[in-house]
C-alpha cells in the first residue's frame, strides 16, 4: 500500500496542484498523491502549469475539483493555507503549510511560493518514506 497524500486548498487551482505535480514527479508510483479544494474553481491557474512547465513538471492535464470526489483515508493532508475554510478529511497526520496564495504574483515570486512547495513535499515524502 503505497501513502495516500492530499493536498487541500479553496480553489485547487494552483498551490494544491502544484503539491500534487511535485508529489508525483518526486514520488513517483510509490506515492499515491491528489489534491482538492473546499470551493474548486473549476480550473488550473495557467501560471501555475508555466510555472511547473519551467522546471520540467507538466500539470497541464489536472483538473479543479472539490472534496466531494475524494474518499478514504489520507496517510497526510496538507492544507496550503485555507484554514477554517478546509472541512474535516479523515487523515493520520495533518499539516498546514500557510503559504501565500500567488496566483496575483509577479512570476519572479511565484517561482519562490512554487520552490518553497517542492522543497516542502521533498520534505514530507523523506518522513513518509523513514
Amino acid at each position: 500500500m503505497h501513502p495516500r497524500l492530499l493536498f487541500v486548498c479553496v480553489e485547487n487551482s494552483c498551490r494544491s496542484q502544484m503539491a500534487e505535480g511535485f508529489a508525483k514527479a518526486l514520488g513517483g508510483d510509490a506515492i499515491d498523491a491528489h489534491s482538492a479544494g473546499s470551493k474548486p474553481s473549476g480550473i488550473v491557474n495557467p501560471k501555475g502549469i508555466a510555472s511547473m512547465k519551467e522546471i520540467g513538471i507538466d500539470i497541464s492535464t489536472h483538473t479543479s475539483k472539490g472534496l466531494d470526489v475524494i474518499s478514504g483515508e489520507w496517510d497526510a493532508v496538507v492544507t496550503m493555507g485555507c484554514g477554517d475554510a478546509c472541512p474535516n478529511v479523515p487523515a493520520k497526520r495533518r499539516l498546514d503549510w500557510a503559504l501565500e496564495d500567488p496566483k496575483h504574483m509577479p512570476p519572479e515570486e511565484f517561482a519562490k511560493v512554487r520552490d518553497d512547495i517542492k522543497a516542502r513535499v521533498e520534505a514530507l515524502l523523506a518522513e513518509l518514506r523513514a
